[in-house]
């Protein structure tokens, strides 16, 4: 008996749809399919079986009836062993890294969007065929490939490896002897793909020396460059990327990289160094995943806030970017954090397990109400990190202890307490544990200071974060409000997210930090005209003083260069 086998045609790139034929030996009596709901990295329900039609099942020359029992569940009543197959068609025009994409000039895939899973066979291996793919366009991903197909041991691995086709641009570079590969669709013709390869063969290498090595044979940054656009997707042996044309290096990038290129490499560095820390160091409660409901962890400031830390780190110790712009860049994610009130409402622990309700479906009220696992988790592994040094001990060690005590494989949270127990005292184990289930703010300010950098406010603040809103302005369009932060004077004034603020005090008002001019004295107060659902409205709103605007963090002058080896390791 051999595995599910695919056939996947670019059937259609004007309509975006592919054809998919899947092909099954010996089915069951009640043979049941389902196909994914999410996808694993990416924490929120997708419903990939929206896009699913035209489902049809044969069998012997004859048609079967198919019998759906839930939003992506179909069971075929078969009849002996003859092989079955169904055949359908998947809609693809998703232009992101989770899902699926075809036109005249790409195509891309998730097997999670296209490959059902023929239930009772998931451990069996799995293979996979192209067809009708246009003369000239090559296909990239880390599918193991046996002739003309692509083979994968079980159902889990099959969805572990995205592919990326078309008349893309390719480069390779070997790493700590590990065969690397990059490929970019959708670059400008200014694209500078040497620099691209030497700087991000500089940060796997910085990554394997981190970790000790390579857990993977080959490796492939499969990116996809379009007009405006930030994410990525890991994977065992790959990962898909997605960026503004813009951050992409060209011959005139200064050897500095500017923040675009930065981002982007930072981009690099946090999928790249997933590979280790989620697809393989991964939530106790991920050992065996559920494609079709929610699979929750309360982790997640570990796996990505973690990872959020390293990727701007790694820039620095391979030498991308100097002490100061790391530093910078810490500093725009203190910044960040800070300004959302959420942080003191919903902790750490709990964002990680609302996440798939709550920080992938944000709204108006979000910076209020939750925290960011991301870029509060990774302040988190700074504060440990600077907390662990002060004990002869670091966050490297940490990971790498994990790694060890795992054998690359699953952890919980008392894993976790349990080796910062271990390295850095229980103290320190239950500091990290209050920082994760509580809502105090971190200790970053002195933490910081103890290890030569400096913390100082700079700047002034606009008129939106004196009032505690978020607005979106300009000469043309005028003020319309996005964000109305808990504890503010405008939300004690009434405004809401959504008001389009005309004018203040009798003038029209085109920018908000036109207010104070409009005003007969510093401490009047600001009677701002406003729309809200076809009605003008007037409100009374406080203006308080301006404060700092943001920290800035640099290298203390006094301070000895051991205090930050951190930065370096």
């Amino acid at each position: 008996m051999r595995g599910p086998h695919y056939r996947i045609e670019l059937a259609d790139p004007a309509a975006h749809r592919y054809r998919v034929t899947l092909t099954l030996d010996e089915p069951a009596h009640w043979q049941e399919f389902s196909l994914p709901v999410w996808i694993p990295g990416s924490y929120l329900v997708r419903e990939f079986a929206k896009h699913l039609s035209r489902l049809t099942a044969r069998q012997a020359g004859r048609d079967l009836p198919l019998q759906q029992l839930d939003k992506a569940h179909w069971r075929v009543d078969c009849s002996g062993d003859a092989a079955l197959t169904l055949s359908y068609e998947v809609y693809a025009f998703d232009a992101s890294v989770r899902t699926a994409w075809l036109d005249a000039d790409r195509a891309f895939f998730n097997p999670s969007s296209l490959c059902l899973r023929a239930h009772g066979r998931e451990a069996m291996p799995h293979s996979l065929e192209l067809a009708s793919v246009p003369e000239g366009w090559r296909i990239a991903t880390e599918m193991r490939q046996v002739g003309s197909r692509y083979e994968a041991a079980d159902y889990d691995e099959l969805l572990d490896h995205p592919f990326e086709i078309g008349p893309h641009w390719q480069g390779e570079f070997v790493a700590a002897g590990v065969p690397h590969r990059i490929v970019v669709a959708g670059a400008w013709p200014s694209f500078d793909g040497g620099r691209l390869l030497a700087d991000v063969r500089r940060i796997c290498e910085a990554q394997i020396a981190f970790w000790g090595g390579s857990p993977f044979e080959r490796y492939s940054f499969l990116l996809w460059a379009v007009e405006d656009g930030h994410g990525g997707l890991e994977h065992r042996a790959s990962t898909a990327l997605i960026c503004a044309r813009r951050e992409l290096p060209t011959a005139t990038e200064p050897a500095a990289p500017g923040d675009g290129y930065a981002r982007l490499l930072g981009l690099f560095s946090h999928e790249y160094f997933h590979a280790w820390n989620v697809k393989r160091l991964r939530p106790a409660e991920f050992a065996q995943l559920d494609y079709q409901r929610e699979n929750y962890t309360e982790l997640l400031w570990f796996f990505e806030g973690f990872t959020s830390y390293y990727d701007e780190l790694m820039l620095c110790r391979a030498g991308l970017v100097d002490a100061p712009r790391y530093l910078k860049l810490l500093a725009a994610s203190v910044n960040g954090v800070l300004a959302a009130p959420g942080r003191r409402v919903q902790s750490l622990a709990q964002s990680s397990f609302e996440a798939w309700t709550k920080y992938y479906r944000p709204d108006e009220n979000s910076p209020n109400a939750t925290s960011n696992y991301y870029a509060q988790g990774a302040l988190v592994a700074l504060c440990l990190d600077l907390s662990l040094r002060a004990r002869q001990s670091s966050l490297d060690a940490l990971m790498k202890r994990l790694w060890d005590a795992s054998s690359g494989g699953p952890v919980s949270e008392a894993d976790i307490l349990a080796a910062v127990g271990a390295l850095g005292g229980d103290d320190t184990a239950a500091q990290l544990q209050a920082w994760v289930h509580g809502t105090e703010e971190l200790p970053l300010r002195a933490l910081l200071e103890t290890h030569g950098v400096s913390w100082r406010d700079e700047g002034r603040q606009t008129v939106a974060q004196r009032l505690g809103l978020r607005v979106r302005e300009g000469a043309l369009t005028g003020i319309s409000v996005s964000h109305v932060l808990a504890g503010g004077t405008a939300e004690a004034g009434g405004v809401n997210a959504r008001d389009e603020i005309l004018g203040c005090n009798g003038w029209r008002l085109r920018r908000l930090d036109d207010a104070p001019g409009l005003l007969p004295s510093a401490h009047a107060r600001l009677r701002l005209l406003v729309a809200r659902d076809q009605r003008l409205l007037e409100l009374d709103v406080e203006l308080p003083p301006a404060g700092p605007a943001a920290v800035a963090l640099g290298l203390a002058e006094a301070a000895p260069a051991g205090r930050r080896d951190w930065l370096g390791a």
